[in-house]
C-alpha cells in the first residue's frame, strides 16, 4: 500500500508467508511501477518474513530502504490497519474459509479493485486511492469544494459553521502524533 495515496500497490495469495513470497511480491511491484533505486521506504512487521536474508538481500538489490515497526507494537502503522478493518469489515467478506487459494485470490482481486478504484476514503477527504494515486484529487476536490460553497449560499442556515475543507493532504505521515507528542514532551523537560 502507497501511504500517501492509500492506494493497494500489489498483492499476492499464498498458502504461507515466506520472506521468498515477499521479495517476489517487492519485486514484482517495483518491475511493474518502474520504481527506481531510492526512491522507496518499505516499512513492515518486524515478521520473518520481511526480515529474512532473502528479503533483505531482495531490498537491498532493489535499492528498497527497508523500515520496521516498534518491537512488541502492533498498531503503528495506521494505514495498513485500516485497510485490515476495511477488508475484515467488508460486506462481501467471506463467512466461510475459501475452497483454494485461487478462490482466495479472485476474491481479494475483486476486493482491491473496489478498494482502490470505487471506495471513497475518509482519510484523503473522499476521493479514491487511484484518484489520488493518479493526481485527479486536486481537481475532484476543487469541484467539491465549488459546489458545496454553491450549497451554502442557497441555503446558508444549513451551513452555519461553513463547509467542510476540502483542500487536498499535500503530506502524509507514519505515526506523525506520536511523534509530535515525544517532541512536545522532549521540549517541555
Amino acid at each position: 500500500m502507497d501511504i500517501y495515496s492509500r492506494k493497494i500497490t500489489g498483492f499476492r495469495v499464498h498458502d504461507c508467508e515466506s520472506m521468498e513470497h515477499a521479495s517476489v511480491l517487492v519485486e514484482d511491484i517495483c518491475v511493474s511501477k518502474r520504481i527506481l533505486k531510492d526512491q522507496l521506504i518499505l516499512h513492515s512487521d518486524n515478521g520473518g518474513a520481511m526480515k529474512g536474508a532473502t528479503m533483505l538481500a531482495t531490498l537491498q538489490r532493489l535499492g528498497v530502504v527497508p523500515s520496521f515497526s516498534r518491537p512488541r507494537v502492533s498498531d503503528d502503522n495506521p494505514y495498513s490497519e485500516s485497510l485490515f478493518k476495511t477488508l475484515k469489515y467488508c460486506p462481501e467478506y467471506p463467512s466461510k474459509p475459501f475452497a483454494s487459494i485461487e478462490e482466495a485470490s479472485k476474491w481479494v482481486e475483486e476486493f482491491v479493485n473496489w478498494y482502490n478504484n470505487e471506495h471513497l476514503h475518509s482519510g484523503i477527504k473522499f476521493v479514491t486511492p487511484a484518484s489520488r494515486h493518479a493526481g485527479r484529487d486536486k481537481a475532484i476536490l476543487e469541484k467539491r469544494k465549488e459546489i458545496y460553497e454553491q450549497a451554502k449560499i442557497k441555503n446558508p442556515n444549513r451551513w452555519s459553521r461553513g463547509i467542510r475543507n476540502w483542500s487536498k493532504i499535500e503530506e502524509v505521515f507514519l505515526n506523525y502524533l506520536q511523534e509530535e507528542k515525544k517532541d512536545a514532551i522532549v521540549k517541555a523537560s
